[in-house]
């Protein structure tokens, strides 16, 4: 079915068109590179997967409570308008949230594999354009696997978030090649990092759980591409060209803050907008989910070396600025463990099942010859 049938509310524009800037720029020196790039090229290779083949689409999901969304976590949750709500309406809602989110999910995922083309053709050394060569693949993989979630779990996708199209904007209209690792590889991928981590660690549903540990264990080389190729390059510029990155960074994190409230869904609802803005702002769940959300941005932001005074006031005034000390390595560590053990368990499973297969077949047979 195509999609333009299961929107929310159909795009106004089928192709969103942004204009490139920029040089490509070609390398001729093929066997000179840094080790730590190379061997995490090498990793992306082998680490290659089919989402066809490596997620199991056969699991049944509820559209209507596909992520196990306790009460709590929905914005209108104590409000006059939840008290209105029947059973089937909460599942609706519900229906949308998981909508909404992966929607945002799918496109920021397209928004990846279009900045990791970018940086192909215009990184000056020839290791990153190897390494985001390997990425272009994993996002194309990322945003088939949402998209097949979307269309055949849920049945419902909403358009892009205006803040989420404006960063992606302003990251592919910048003519500064290091400006798509920074607005993709530490803003978009590391917000959505975390809330792919908080989704893939309370959810009781297996398909949602797979799906976000397995592109969990590809972002984690995402980051830590962006942060080796970032931290190398920023040792080399002025104080003023520094300052504005620190900008970008500021502009985009509130862009990002202020993306995820969900409005669009409330509004669906009939809910004006600017109820519903407030009943996102005043929702617990949703403040606490949003300041979460920045613990892989800021340790990373702190790391590739932007670190100015004006962009901690920033972090102070978002109340994050302590995830600055966070331990980025073991998060990202973390999460390659997690989808290896998630295949272990999936597999042990399976042969357990076809042993118990094997035996079932087995005793049959001697009780026939008897």
């Amino acid at each position: 079915m195509p999609t333009f049938d299961v929107y929310s509310e159909v795009p106004e524009e089928p192709v969103w068109r942004v204009p490139a800037t920029g040089a490509a720029r070609f390398n001729w020196e093929y066997d000179d590179g840094r080790d730590r790039l190379l061997a995490l090229y090498q990793k992306g290779k082998d680490k290659q997967w089919d989402g066809q083949k490596r997620i199991d689409w056969e699991l049944e999901v509820d559209p209507y409570d596909p992520l196990g969304t306790p009460d709590e976590a929905m914005s209108l949750y104590g409000t006059r308008h939840w008290a209105k709500l029947s059973d089937r309406d909460k599942g609706e809602l519900r229906r949308h949230y998981a909508s909404w989110q992966f929607s945002q999910f799918l496109h920021g995922e397209q928004g990846a594999m279009i900045c990791a083309a970018r940086i192909v053709e215009s990184v000056p050394n020839l290791d990153a354009k190897f390494y985001s060569a390997t990425q272009t693949m994993d996002e194309a993989r990322h945003a088939e696997i949402y998209g097949r979630f979307l269309h055949e779990k849920i049945g419902l996708l909403y358009p892009i978030n205006d803040n989420l199209q404006a960063l992606l904007g302003d990251t592919l209209r910048d003519s500064r090649w290091d400006m798509p690792y920074l607005g993709m590889q530490v803003l978009i991928e590391g917000l959505a990092l975390a809330a792919f981590g908080m989704i893939r660690d309370t959810t009781d549903k297996p398909l949602p759980k797979q799906i976000l540990a397995y592109v969990m264990q590809d972002e984690a080389r995402h980051v830590a591409f962006g942060r080796m190729a970032l931290r190398d390059y920023y040792k080399q510029l002025t104080d003023a060209e520094l300052r504005e990155r620190e900008e970008f960074v500021i502009e985009g994190c509130y862009l990002m803050r202020d993306r995820l409230r969900g409005v669009e869904v409330l509004e669906n609802f009939g809910i004006p907008k600017a109820e519903a803005e407030a009943c996102s702002e005043q929702s617990e769940f949703l403040a606490l989910f949003r300041k979460l959300l920045f613990s892989r941005i800021v340790p990373c932001v702190k790391d590739i070396g932007l670190w100015g005074r004006r962009l901690q006031q920033a972090y102070v005034d978002m109340g994050v600025l302590e995830m600055g000390d966070s331990d980025l390595d073991l998060l990202m560590s973390r999460d390659e463990e997690i989808a290896e053990k998630l295949d272990a368990e999936r597999f042990a499973a399976e042969e357990r099942e076809r042993v118990a297969e094997v035996r079932g077949a087995i005793e049959a047979g001697e009780r026939l010859d008897g």
